[in-house]
């Protein structure tokens, strides 16, 4: 049996128009949905009452990640910083790496202990196999893990906080590690899916309830649920070409939030794509999980 093509309908929930809609993460707490502008901005959405903000942040953003004690770590090409979306303050963490500026912070995750994993890609050369994945402790130590990446991108953890994943975007490959709970070390890396030049390149990826792992496609119209041994189980269509990043949210945490991007669009093909860089929405028969706060 083949995957299954899943006909839920993307229900197109906000005309966004961002150039690179990155990073969205749910907090149940609030109800609430928060995502980025790439370089640019944070949004909130409340899919209840429709209500949304938009906090400009003054540093070239790259993704959010919770903070467990209150408010976020922002994400930044040239820094970690903590946030206070309340007063808009932001205090430096850290930097990616001194020595090589056109080396930047891109995407991250925080693992069942609290640790932040985040990865860098090289500025000035997107194919160069420059980018690297580090882990930042609870006591703001950071820690290279691994490198070699073109482009280290969409980062998840298993629910059993035991295997990793990493998109290693320019090279169309995710990775898969062993992961110590206890220790925060990857080891064991290997090849968990080769994504075919057609599909476009791997994106954003978060792992289920179930432990399946989900890969947004650039370039390629469309979102795939992979199952523990990297086998396709479904495929969900959308109505734009660059789909970046998703969240499971929603009171059930069933509801897929999905963001989009028309960067690198000429003038032809965003009037081709009129909803490239919106928000979009799927109901799934899938759980989701919430996404853990870093624990220092």
């Amino acid at each position: 049996m083949g995957p299954l093509n899943d006909r839920r309908e993307a229900e197109h929930m906000l005309p966004m128009q961002h150039r690179l809609g990155e990073s969205p993460i749910w907090v149940p707490e609030e109800g609430a949905l928060y995502w980025i502008d790439w370089e640019k901005s944070v949004c909130r959405f409340y899919p209840e009452n429709g209500e949304r903000q938009v906090f400009e942040v003054g540093v070239p953003i790259t993704a959010l990640a919770r903070r467990s004690s209150g408010g976020w770590i922002i994400v930044a090409q040239t820094g970690l910083h903590f946030w206070n979306p309340q007063t808009g303050e932001l205090d430096f963490i850290t930097e990616p790496e001194a020595e090589s500026p056109h080396i930047r912070f891109n995407d991250s995750v925080v693992d069942r202990q609290g640790r932040l994993l985040v990865g860098t890609f090289n500025s000035e050369d997107l194919e160069a196999p420059d980018g690297s994945l580090y882990r930042l402790d609870l006591d703001g130590s950071k820690h290279k893990l691994d490198t070699g990446f073109a482009t280290s991108n969409g980062l998840a953890v298993s629910p059993d906080g035991e295997t990793f994943y990493l998109t290693d975007m320019r090279h169309s490959l995710i990775y898969v590690y062993d992961y110590d709970p206890a220790t925060g070390a990857v080891s064991n890396r290997r090849p968990f899916v080769r994504v075919p030049k057609e599909a476009g390149l791997p994106d954003g990826l978060i792992v289920d309830g179930e432990g399946f792992v989900w890969s947004a496609h650039w370039g390629g119209w469309k979102v795939t649920r992979y199952d523990p041994a990297g086998k396709i189980e479904r495929e969900i269509r959308l109505p734009v070409e660059n789909v970046t990043c998703f969240a499971f949210g929603g009171e059930d945490l069933d509801e897929l939030y999905i963001t989009t991007a028309w960067y690198g669009f000429t003038d032809e093909q965003r009037k081709a794509q009129p909803m490239a860089g919106d928000l979009f929405r799927v109901k799934t028969d899938v759980r989701g999980l919430v996404e853990p706060g870093f624990a220092g």
